[in-house]
């Protein structure tokens, strides 16, 4: 059974940082292409980050992009996402989630195993 476990949410003030683990069991790692998806309160679920099935790229939503970095430890079956300069509008549940197709990096649909999500909310 495939397992994946989010860790490092939390409660921070706007501009400071955050390092979300994400820990996968039950299937290679090196089996699975990774992101992260968030959801706010009232509304839907939307793409975060994520990585090409060869792991060479990354994608990340507009609104993220240059504050927050997503990568991954094969070693460790884990996933990463270190997130900086945070803002009140980051505030969600955050959830990592695997895929084992080759396409679709931002597509919820794609990924077949997901974590049950950790809380992050940036006070302003």
């Amino acid at each position: 059974q495939v397992q994946l476990v989010e860790s490092g949410g939390g409660l921070v003030q706007a501009g400071g940082s955050l390092r979300l683990s994400c820990t996968v069991s039950g299937r290679p790692f090196s089996s699975v292409a990774m992101a992260w998806f968030r959801q706010a309160p009232g509304k839907e679920r939307e793409f975060v980050a994520g990585e090409s099935w060869s792991g060479i790229s990354t994608n990340y939503a507009k609104s993220v992009r240059a504050r927050f970095t997503m990568s991954r430890d094969n070693a460790k079956s884990t996933s990463y996402l270190q997130m900086n300069s945070l803002k009140p509008e980051d505030t969600a549940v955050y959830y990592c989630a695997a895929r084992i197709s080759q396409q679709g990096i931002s597509n919820a649909a794609l990924y077949g195993y997901w974590g049950r999500g950790t809380q992050v909310t940036v006070s302003s």
